[in-house]
């Protein structure tokens, strides 16, 4: 099953990139995420990120990301957050850009296991996203939906509980605009998020990976393949 499930997604960013790719770019990306729980129904979430421009010629994105979490249970948890996303560019002059953007963000987390003892997570995301103006560009506000989900493969491991060792991580997010679509790329699909990672589970608290993400971005009149590098830190407390 596992087998199939690596064979599946790899052969997925094949025929995405053979298949849809009119821009092919090349970047990295370095996250963290953290959880943390106050008391037995309270808590955060937290994740900051960076990610490049095209071979890593400047920085393109900072993003952070704060939210507060309710746990109904050990499994399922809504959350009400906030992002701030800084997007760098360069224009056909070679001049530097800039282009801030805020959003105000609702999910929900469901939690369950596959199998002995792999973890998967689903999350459903509604965001309301305010984009600064630019020399070019318009303010502009729409809402978009994201479906996100990851599972965690212990390797060698078959105790119930993973809390220590090696694992492969696979997952997915599909980006969807529901609100002012002819503002952002005139189609409802906007984007999707192909990632396959090696990890190293350090205790229960942290989790350290490196992996392959393939970013498919739907523009108006065109496609964008990003191949991404990226590293990310998983704290929990």
């Amino acid at each position: 099953m596992k087998l199939k499930l690596l064979s599946f997604t790899f052969l997925f960013f094949a025929v995405t990139g053979v298949a849809s790719a009119q821009v092919n770019e090349l970047s990295t990306w370095g996250a963290w995420f953290h959880t943390q729980k106050f008391s037995e129904h309270w808590g955060i979430m937290f994740d900051g990120q960076f990610r490049s421009a095209h071979h890593a010629a400047y920085l393109r994105n900072v993003l952070l990301r704060p939210s507060v979490a309710y746990h109904f249970s050990k499994t399922k948890n809504v959350s009400l957050g906030y992002a701030y996303v800084a997007t760098n560019g360069r224009n056909p002059a070679g001049e530097h850009t800039f282009r801030p953007e805020h959003r105000i963000f609702e999910q929900f987390i469901v939690n369950h296991k596959a199998g002995t003892n792999t973890n998967v997570m689903h999350r459903f995301r509604l965001e309301q996203r305010f984009q600064g103006k630019t020399a070019t560009q318009p303010d502009v506000f729409s809402q978009r939906f994201r479906y996100f989900v990851r599972g965690v493969i212990p390797v060698n491991n078959n105790q119930p509980t993973f809390t220590k060792g090696t694992f492969v991580a696979l997952q997915n997010e599909a980006f969807a605009n529901v609100q002012n679509k002819n503002q952002v790329n005139k189609h409802v699909f906007d984007q999707n998020r192909a990632y396959a990672a090696f990890g190293y589970r350090l205790s229960k608290l942290m989790d350290i990976e490196a992996g392959y993400l393939n970013q498919y971005i739907k523009q108006a009149e065109a496609y964008t393949i990003n191949h991404v590098a990226q590293v990310a830190v998983y704290t929990r407390f």
